[in-house]
């Protein structure tokens, strides 16, 4: 029953991939739109650019700062563009299409440091701040199996699911420039099943919920929040925790944080920032918390499988455990085929060491290894 559970909620991750080619962007009509605009706009009559999945990518060693912002601006409000990026490295000319997607691939592979272009407006697609692969608590929809080296946790076999996303309600560039804002919501829920357990207990469930905005200027990016977290304990598991010393603690507060950004060519990037608690339940809760990690998303792809190789760190230091290091890596691989709404299927494994990030657990000290599906823009 217990394995029948786990299978269901990964078929859910699963499911939508059959559908994935309906969604996919008219790279051909985009091209044509694309270079039209580009002729009737800036007088471009040759415009040199490659469209590949909804994105373009234009070449602008003939253009000069003011036209490269102008050129971003005008082909990220065509629908169905995915983003823009302005390079160096595009030498082909209106390259779209499946009959050339192996020029656009070795285009979109290449390890160039050019800044990116999202569309404007409301509701806009992409994200700014690229999600954080390995944060435990950053919201998407997944589901992961982990192995929990201990029982200091409820079990040792423990089903993770999360349902939730970072919605853009508005972008928009600051001027003239390709310097880009944004803000927008995030909800998430975070819960873990004991797979040991006859029911397959519902052990805690964590909610978030926040306000966002972000920045992005060339390949630096922002993120910075306002934000609620609760934690609750399943029914199950706390029935069965009658008659022990078990102690259920009402854990609940709102934060701030800042996130900042930067990525280098080849795919790393590198992350850090910081957080602070107000309106803690427990009021004894401490404040402080810092975050930084590393990320590898390759810029090579894997034709036959069309996927890419996936890792990342991502490490925490909460002053309510006295600074101790909280570890969590994940690697893996992400299918470009397998996509619904510009999100990407990613299978990873993961290993975590650390305090538990899940709420009525954050004093116990836990370590597990699993393997996940994850839905990440």
């Amino acid at each position: 029953m217990a394995t029948l559970r786990f299978m269901i909620a990964l078929g859910v991750m699963l499911l939508p991939a059959a559908i994935a080619h309906a969604t996919t962007a008219d790279d051909a009509y985009i091209a044509g739109y694309a270079a039209a605009a580009l002729k009737h706009g800036l007088k471009i009559d040759k415009a040199s650019l490659v469209v590949r999945n909804g994105a373009i990518n234009l070449s602008g060693r003939n253009l000069n700062a003011g036209d490269r912002a102008k050129a971003a601006q005008l082909l990220a409000e065509i629908p169905g563009v995915n983003a823009v990026k302005i390079s160096e490295d595009t030498d082909q000319q209106l390259i779209y299409g499946s009959s050339t997607s192996a020029q656009a691939s070795a285009v979109q592979a290449l390890p160039s440091n050019e800044p990116v272009i999202l569309p404007t407006g409301l509701l806009p697609i992409g994200h700014l701040f690229k999600p954080l692969l390995a944060d435990p608590r950053w919201t998407h929809f997944s589901a992961a199996y982990r192995n929990f080296q201990s029982k200091n946790f409820d079990g040792r076999d423990i089903a993770s699911v999360s349902f939730g996303e970072t919605i853009p309600i508005y972008r928009d560039n600051f001027g003239q420039s390709t310097v880009q804002w944004e803000a927008g919501l995030q909800g998430g829920v975070f819960s873990d099943f004991n797979l040991d357990a006859p029911s397959s207990d519902l052990v805690n469930t964590d909610f978030i919920a926040a306000l966002y905005s972000s920045l992005r200027v060339d390949q630096f990016s922002a993120f910075g929040r306002i934000y609620h977290q609760s934690s609750h304990l399943g029914d199950e598991f706390l029935l069965r925790k009658i008659g022990t010393k078990f102690e259920r603690v009402n854990l609940s507060y709102e934060g701030v944080d800042l996130k900042l950004s930067y990525e280098f060519p080849y795919g790393i990037r590198l992350y850090g920032g910081g957080a602070g608690l107000f309106d803690r339940e427990p009021s004894a809760l401490k404040i402080w918390s810092a975050q930084y990690g590393v990320e590898f998303r390759s810029p090579w792809r894997v034709e036959l499988a069309k996927m890419r190789p996936i890792a990342a760190v991502d490490i925490k230091n909460h002053e309510e455990n006295r600074w101790n290091y909280d570890v969590s890596a994940r690697a893996g691989v992400e299918f470009e085929s397998l996509q619904v709404l510009s999100r990407k299927l990613q299978l990873m494994a993961e290993y975590y060491n650390g305090y538990s990030p899940s709420g009525q657990f954050y004093k116990e000290k836990v370590e597990y290894f699993g393997l996940g599906a994850h839905y990440l823009f």
